[in-house]
C-alpha cells in the first residue's frame, strides 16, 4: 500500500478496494483479488439491473433463444464481495478518495477501473424504432423475438459483432444484408488479402454483403445508401465498433489518450492518479514485447488483466508484475471457427499456411523472422503451437512455416 493510501486510511478501518464496472473485468478482479489473499472490503458497482454476465454469448446462444442469459457463477456474497447493481458511476474525485454515482460516493483506498466500451452509434439513428445495437443482455432480449419472426434485416458494419449477428439471424431463417463502408469485411483488423478470402463466407451462408457502400440515412423501415439506393429492412442492427466508456472520467485528472479516449495505464495496468489501475476495455496499456500501445477489446483481455491488478493491490509496496500478454480473441462465423493470437503490423511479413479457399487455412506474421501474430480458420493445432512460439519469442524457418502439412512447432530455429 502506499504511502498515501496509509496516511489517509484510519488504522480501525478496513482497506476497501471500489471497482467500477461489473462486466468480466470488473468482477474478475474482484475475485481475483480474494484468490491473492486481498483481506479487505471490496465493492463492484456495476450499471445494469442484472447480475454480472458473460457477453461473448449475447451474439450466439441467447440471442438464438438456446440460453436464457449468461450470469456469471460467482457467489459474491461468499467472497465478501459487495455488489450495487443500477449503480452507474458518474466521477472519481482523487483527492477525496471516492468514486460518484447518482446514490451518493463510495470512498476507496484503491479503485479499479472498468468501465469497458460502449458502441458507437450511427448520427440519426438514435432512438428510432427498429434500430438496435448488440452490446448488453437487454438488447439480446430485444433482438431474439426479432429472428424469431425471421424478419428482413440490414446490419451495419462487417466486423466481429456484425459477421456473428449475421450468422445468428441467417441461421434463424432471416433475409440479412450487410454493409460495409470499406472495400472489405474487418477492414480494421486484417490486411485485404487475408479479408478478400473471407468476403464469399457470406453469399456461402445466403446474406448479401455490400462492401464500399456508406449508410446515407436511416429511417423507420429502411436504410439508404449514399448512392441512392434504398434497402428495405424490418430491423436494422449497428455495428460499426465501440470505444472506451471513459467519458465519466472528465475532469478526474486520470489520463486518456487523445487518439481513442483509453485510460492510458502503465505497464502495471496503474493510471496516472495513485492507487487507481484500469483494465479491461477501456484501458491501453504498453507493451514491451509489440513495442507498441495496445487497446484490446476482447475477452481474454479482460480475464488475464484482472489478474495483474488483483496482485499488484494485494501486493502493497510490494514490487509490481507487469502486464504483457499475447493478444487472443476469437470468433464464430457461418459455420467457421476464427481465431486470432498476437499482435501485428502493417509492415510484418505474412506468410500463407494452407489454402485460403478451403475450410481451413492460417496466415502468420513474422518479424526480423519471429513469430508475433497468428490467424486460424479452422486450425486449432496451429493456434495452440503458434501462441506458445510467441510467448518465447521464437523465430521460425520461413519455408517450413509455409507447410500446411508440418507442425508449426516443427518450423522453430
Amino acid at each position: 500500500m502506499s504511502e498515501q493510501s496509509k496516511s489517509s486510511q484510519a488504522p480501525d478501518r478496513t482497506p476497501h478496494v471500489v471497482i467500477a464496472g461489473a462486466g468480466i473485468a470488473g468482477v474478475q478482479t474482484a475475485v481475483a483479488l480474494r484468490e491473492h489473499g486481498w483481506p479487505g472490503a471490496i465493492t463492484l458497482l456495476g450499471d445494469e439491473p442484472h447480475r454480472p454476465y458473460d457477453r461473448p454469448p449475447l451474439s450466439k446462444a441467447v440471442l438464438l433463444g438456446k440460453a436464457e442469459g449468461s450470469a456469471f457463477d460467482v457467489d459474491f456474497a461468499a467472497l465478501g464481495i459487495t455488489l450495487h447493481l443500477s449503480r452507474p458511476v458518474t466521477g472519481l474525485v482523487p483527492d477525496a478518495r471516492v468514486i460518484e454515482t447518482a446514490e451518493g460516493p463510495v470512498p476507496y483506498d484503491y479503485a479499479v477501473l472498468a468501465t469497458g466500451a460502449e458502441p458507437i452509434v450511427l448520427p440519426g439513428s438514435e432512438g428510432l424504432p427498429g434500430v438496435h445495437l448488440l452490446r448488453t443482455l437487454d438488447d439480446a432480449e430485444r433482438l431474439r423475438p426479432v429472428l424469431a419472426a425471421q424478419h428482413e434485416i440490414v446490419v451495419v458494419g462487417a466486423g466481429w459483432i456484425g459477421a456473428e449477428f449475421a450468422t445468428a439471424a441467417r441461421e434463424a431463417g432471416c433475409a440479412v444484408t450487410v454493409v460495409e463502408a470499406a472495400d472489405r469485411p474487418l477492414a480494421g483488423a486484417l490486411p485485404a488479402e487475408v479479408a478478400a478470402h473471407m468476403t464469399g463466407w457470406y453469399a456461402d451462408a445466403g446474406a448479401e454483403l455490400r462492401t464500399g457502400a456508406r449508410v446515407a440515412s436511416v429511417t423507420a423501415g429502411a436504410v439508404t445508401l449514399d448512392d441512392g439506393t434504398v434497402l428495405p429492412a424490418d430491423a436494422v442492427v449497428i455495428g460499426i465498433g465501440a470505444r472506451p466508456a471513459t467519458g465519466w472520467l472528465a475532469g478526474s485528472g486520470v489520463e486518456l489518450s487523445p487518439r481513442d479516449g483509453s485510460v492510458l495505464a502503465d505497464e502495471q495496468l496503474r493510471t496516472s492518479v495513485p492507487d487507481v489501475y484500469a483494465v479491461g476495455d477501456c484501458a491501453s496499456f504498453p507493451s514491451a514485447r509489440y513495442g507498441a500501445r495496445l487497446l484490446i477489446h476482447h475477452w481474454d483481455n479482460a480475464l488475464q488483466g484482472p489478474r495483474t491488478v488483483a496482485e499488484n493491490i494485494a501486493r502493497g509496496e510490494a514490487e509490481g508484475v507487469v502486464y504483457d500478454p499475447v493478444p487472443y480473441f476469437w470468433s464464430e462465423q457461418f459455420g467457421r471457427f476464427v481465431q486470432y493470437v498476437g499482435h501485428h503490423g502493417a509492415a510484418d511479413e505474412l506468410v500463407w499456411r494452407g489454402d485460403p479457399a478451403g475450410a481451413a487455412w492460417s496466415v502468420i506474421w513474422l518479424r526480423e523472422g519471429r513469430l508475433v501474430a497468428l490467424l486460424a480458420v479452422g486450425r486449432p493445432r496451429d493456434l495452440a503451437q503458434g501462441r506458445k512460439l510467441i510467448e518465447r519469442g521464437v523465430a521460425l524457418d520461413r519455408e517450413r512455416a509455409a507447410n500446411a502439412s508440418v507442425p508449426l512447432k516443427a518450423a522453430a530455429l
